[in-house]
């Protein structure tokens, strides 16, 4: 039945605590998905290493060495729209097998990737990783709010994300412990010959191997559990929306007119620029703040995801009780004011304001995800492949500073992500006073 109205995020939050946030008989299928939240928070921070590990290892510049988080971050933006049709066509259960198999298939391309030893081997292999990552979110995010009550489907997108920070230390600690100590120290490559130059790549590049085949084994492993797990009939997000006429030309259409929808593509840009920002430069405000080492730096960073993991728990609880859109409010200008603090205090307290930040992030992701795709009705799939696009914040914004802490000091460089925090402080006021979404048909 077309026409129907929804609630909005705050009148189904009233009631949330009363409905179950997982479906009757989905319980297996949510933890399973759950791993794709863990897996691909480890493949995007065991790849963030990668830019110094392969400038090491193939004496490049630093620009030819970020082409790591070129080729990650545009394979999010370049795959996720495919993603779409894949869950148009063929659903979203199809839609995570397809990621998750194409990003098995990346993690075992380090294997001949280690044998060519050449740095455009490894991009190609880490491209086909962010290709699957991208599919699988893009899949698997509005997915999980289809498994149960749509009155608890943003909460339970955050429990799902909660795991994702999860994956991330986990990458980070597989880096650090696994990859970078067996770097030889550097030499002068100069001075080799051919085959002592060869020998140490060699061994370079098996490091680097290894944690990623682990990664391909692990993926191989989640998807066997989907593929065999048999889930109860869907219901889809907004199950009064049925089929929409004019074809996909309708369903993008339908994105245009959504301001709701239209605005919180901006702000998810702005809100995964913020992110990325934070953690890329926290490690050189620490040198400049507290004269530290990038081993001290890289510890801040590692409290700071601990940071992270704890707040994604904690949101979770509370936006069953409190409307997120306020929370999400108040976050985003307290981190306003934690970078704003940060640039005018280069030290101990403005390296704490920084680490602070993360659990101002924790619920940014998943909640402006859920509330921009309230009311699309049959355009929630590409909905849902334009908010995965917009996370090519990562890779713009993050050059933009770059040039601040070049032409400045770190700490001046954060007036970048306090901009894209209040940003995304406008998007939740947006929401607070805006009517409640309507599902299209």
């Amino acid at each position: 039945m077309a026409g129907v109205a929804t609630t909005s995020a705050a009148g189904r939050n009233d009631q949330a605590g009363r409905e179950p946030m997982i479906g009757r008989g989905m319980i297996l299928l949510f933890i399973a998905l759950i791993g794709c939240f863990t897996a691909w928070g480890v493949a995007a921070d065991l790849t963030t290493p990668m830019v110094a590990g392969f400038k090491r290892i193939f004496d490049m510049t630093t620009f030819q060495a970020s082409l790591v988080q070129l080729a990650y971050f545009g394979a999010y933006f370049l795959l996720a729209l495919p993603a779409a049709f894949i869950n148009q066509r063929f659903g979203y259960k199809v839609g995570i097998l397809t990621g998750l198999g194409l990003a098995a298939v990346g993690a075992f391309a380090f294997y001949p990737a280690s044998r060519i030893m050449t740095y455009e081997a490894f991009l190609v292999a880490l491209f086909a990783i962010a290709a699957g990552c991208s599919i699988l979110e893009t899949s698997a995010n509005p997915y999980v709010l289809s498994l149960g009550p749509e009155k608890t489907a943003t909460r339970r997108l955050n429990f799902a994300q909660a795991f994702n920070p999860v994956g991330t230390n986990i990458g980070v600690l597989l880096a650090s412990t696994l990859i970078l100590p067996k770097l030889a120290d550097p030499v002068d490559i100069g001075s080799l010959s051919p085959a002592e130059l060869h020998t140490i790549r060699a061994g370079e590049l098996g490091a680097v191997m290894g944690p990623y085949l682990g990664l391909g084994f692990v993926l191989l492993l989640i998807a066997v559990a989907i593929a065999s797990q048999k889930a109860p009939p869907i219901v889809e997000e907004f199950p009064d929306a049925g089929p929409a006429d004019g074809g996909t030309g309708s369903l993008f259409q339908v994105l245009w007119r959504s301001k709701r929808y239209r605005y919180g593509v901006v702000a998810q840009f702005f809100n995964v620029a913020a992110q990325v920002c934070t953690w890329t430069y926290l490690i050189q405000y620490v040198q400049q703040a507290l004269g530290g080492s990038l081993q001290k730096g890289g510890a801040y960073l590692q409290v700071s995801l601990v940071v992270f993991l704890i707040s994604r728990f904690v949101m979770t609880w509370l936006i069953g009780r409190i409307r997120p859109t306020k929370i999400l409010t108040a976050l985003a200008f307290l981190a306003v004011l934690l970078c704003a603090f940060a640039m005018v205090s280069p030290n101990r307290a403005g390296v704490c304001a920084l680490v602070a930040v993360s659990f101002c992030l924790s619920l940014m992701f998943p909640t402006i995800y859920g509330v921009a795709l309230e009311g699309l009705g049959p355009a929630t799939k590409f909905g849902a492949a334009g908010l995965v696009m917009a996370i090519v914040g990562g890779a713009i914004m993050p050059l933009v500073q770059g040039k601040l802490v070049d032409s400045t000091s770190a700490a001046i460089s954060f007036v970048v992500p306090a901009v894209c925090f209040a940003l995304v402080g406008l998007y939740a006021l947006y929401d607070l006073t805006a009517r409640p979404a309507v599902s299209k048909a």
